[in-house]
């Protein structure tokens, strides 16, 4: 007698996985079947938090959020494969065949958790892990102009004085301005046509 050939573990995945699939698309069916289908302005826009959506969709988002966003994704999706690694790292077959494996995968995790706390302590340093920066970055330029000469500019640019009011230079460039609007221009004299057009008869007639 032969002995039972057994469903390996990948195969017990992909049958988790067809399952899965299947379960969907027979509960999509179902609420195709049986939901009632009545769309309206109302059920079409957009929902969030419950307020009316103003304004347009299409708007300058702060940087911020991308940046969070993407050091989120970075040791999010480097931390998944740690759970292989236990996976691996845990496996009876593999040790009982050599206790070498053991170590090398121990120290194989290690330098991976190194190379991410180094990383993360890089991004904590450069502050973008912090939402708002305290300390602005000041852009300095190689030049050689004194700062004294700054002051002294910006000083002479200050000393600015405002005119008194005064309503009847107001009403006087008010009346100026209207009388000029409402004179009648001089007519321009007719002007000469430059040419004399000619007219040639036909040959026929």
């Amino acid at each position: 007698m032969t002995d039972v050939s057994q469903i390996s573990e990948f195969g017990k995945i992909l049958i988790f996985i067809i399952t899965g699939i299947i379960m969907v698309c027979v509960i999509f069916f179902i609420n195709k079947l049986l939901a009632p289908n009545n769309p309206n302005a109302e059920k079409l826009s957009s929902y969030e938090c419950g307020e009316e959506p103003t304004g347009n969709a299409w708007l300058p988002f702060n940087p911020r959020f991308y940046v969070i966003a993407l050091v989120f994704l970075l040791f999010d999706v480097e931390m998944v494969f740690i759970f292989p690694w236990a996976t691996v790292f845990g496996s009876h077959e593999l040790a009982a065949q050599d206790a070498r494996w053991g170590w090398l995968s121990l120290a194989e995790m290690f330098v991976f958790l190194g190379i991410l706390i180094i990383g993360l302590i890089y991004v904590w340093r450069k502050g973008d892990l912090d939402w708002i920066k305290p300390t602005p970055v000041v852009p300095h330029t190689d030049v050689h102009i004194p700062p004294s000469l700054y002051e002294q500019l910006n000083q002479e640019q200050s000393r600015f004085t405002v005119k008194a009011f005064n309503a009847d230079t107001v009403s006087t460039a008010t009346a100026t301005a209207s009388a000029a609007a409402t004179a009648t221009p001089s007519p321009e004299p007719a002007r000469k046509p430059m040419f004399k057009p000619t007219f040639k008869k036909p040959a026929n007639e």
